[in-house]
């Protein structure tokens, strides 16, 4: 099998990541909160050099994310869709492929149930042996999970670390 380092993401001001480097799977989250004299698009900004910080340290050769289609409320839905945008263009600039995974296939994937809350995921999560930091870590675990499904990678080519 060719060497794969695939980057999954649960965007949101509190994004959790996955990235399966070569065998090996670190995760965790990363919080873009907006600091108190930031400018709308700071986040955004932030968004954009952590992830070509992650690039220039490991060669990603695709990414994956969270595809929501409902959100609690208008700040959460235009937050979203501004980490989405902002990932799409970087992706398309690096010629980087990049695909989303709707959040009940994930969830079904993590629980048998499409509709699983944060609690299940964790649960999920841990009885799988993770030890996600929060849910965003654990719903990026498992978008991860999930594609490696897809992709044929063997459950033992998948040392989390």
């Amino acid at each position: 099998m060719s060497i794969m380092n695939i980057l999954a993401l649960d965007l949101g001001t509190h994004t959790g990541w996955a990235l399966y480097l070569d065998g090996q799977i670190v995760s965790g989250v990363q919080d873009f909160s907006p600091r108190r004299f930031d400018g709308g698009g700071m986040r955004f900004l932030k968004f954009v050099n952590w992830l070509s910080d992650v690039r220039q340290k490991n060669a990603i050769s695709s990414v994956y994310y969270e595809e929501v289609r409902r959100h609690l409320g208008t700040d959460a839905a235009h937050i979203y869709g501004g980490f989405m945008a902002h990932l799409t263009t970087w992706c398309e600039l690096r010629d980087i492929p990049c695909d989303a995974k709707p959040v009940g296939t994930i969830k079904k994937h993590a629980t048998g149930r499409g509709n699983a809350n944060k609690d299940l995921m964790m649960a999920a999560a841990q009885n799988r042996g993770w030890n996600p930091s929060d849910d965003n870590e654990a719903d990026a675990l498992w978008l991860l999970d999930l594609v490696l499904d897809e992709l044929g990678v063997p459950k033992h080519e998948r040392k989390v670390g």
